[in-house]
């Protein structure tokens, strides 16, 4: 058994809503009661991949999740659980006791409909009336609703998928965003003068709605307000891969290697193909303008 004694929050925690920041909350207050550390244990792979065979679009890759967890959730003991088959088979009280015993944890912090083990049988009841049974402390965290809606990720990826960043926020309580890596594109926005920051969208994260969009890109040297296509580039004859170019607003100097974060905040158009490589420069000047109006609108200020 591990000396760290810690306060474990459970679930999968994709983009890290208002439900779950109310979860990585308690487990924060019970933490500073108890005199422990607040943990989140997590997985690598959506359980319903497994347990049902279907493809989750995920709001986030794993890094991306951790960075959340951290910054928004405000925890930074981050315990990442290799999930696959055998794992689904695992009873759920020796994953409980794993986590109790080899973990240290004293205190688990749950949603009610989080289940865990084989066929799902570790329901949150379950497993608080095992806890009080084995002197470890237990918190069942009721769903958090906005505006009559349960919050969960299934309903925030409906909302990006659609394109509403603004709702997609409120339920998340910060903006959506994607992070990776800048790499070398085509270039044919720097050739047009308008130069972009290019990366391909993660394998298994949600494709947000094709067009355009007001965006925030975290640089490494802070905030900058920008403005992002989503797409497959359709005035050129592509390989249909989908990719996000970002130009910053006002920008000089190069990121290539660099780690970048883009916020969408406000859908502006679809993509949509131009008849010459002159009218879709055009239109991507008229999109800066619009998304520097969105800033204006919104206090004038990137951050």
């Amino acid at each position: 058994m591990e000396s760290i004694r810690r306060v474990v929050a459970l679930g999968f925690f994709d983009g890290v809503h208002l439900g779950h920041q109310a979860l990585m909350r308690r487990a924060r207050e019970q933490a500073a009661r108890l005199g422990a550390v607040a943990a989140a244990v997590t997985f690598d792979a959506h359980p319903d991949v497994f347990v049902h065979g279907v493809d989750v679009p995920l709001l986030s890759t794993t890094e991306g999740r951790k960075e959340l967890i951290s910054t928004v959730g405000g925890i930074d003991d981050i315990i990442l659980l290799h999930f696959d088959r055998h794992f689904m088979q695992t009873p759920w009280e020796d994953f409980i006791r794993s986590v109790t015993d080899g973990l240290g944890a004293v205190h688990l912090v749950m949603g009610r409909d989080f289940s865990c083990g084989w066929r799902g049988e570790g329901k949150a009841e379950r497993i608080a009336a095992w806890c009080a049974a084995n002197g470890v402390g237990c918190d069942i965290v009721d769903q958090v609703c906005l505006d009559g809606t349960v919050v969960s990720s299934t309903h925030i990826r409906g909302l990006i998928a659609a394109g509403d960043m603004a709702q997609a926020a409120r339920f998340l309580g910060h903006p959506y965003s994607m992070s990776a890596t800048v790499v070398h594109g085509y270039e044919r926005g720097r050739r047009m003068g308008i130069p972009t920051i290019n990366f391909d969208v993660p394998a298994g994260v949600i494709v947000p709605r094709h067009g355009v969009y007001a965006t925030r890109a975290v640089l490494p040297g802070g905030p900058w307000p920008a403005v992002t296509n989503v797409g497959c580039r359709p005035t050129f004859v592509g390989d249909g891969r989908v990719t996000v170019e970002t130009n910053l607003l006002d920008f000089s100097g190069q990121l290539y290697g660099a780690r970048v974060r883009v916020e969408y905040l406000s859908f502006l158009r679809d993509e949509t193909r131009f008849p010459s490589q002159e009218a879709l420069a055009e239109q991507i000047r008229q999109d800066i303008e619009a998304s520097r109006r969105y800033f204006q609108q919104a206090g004038g200020s990137p951050t």
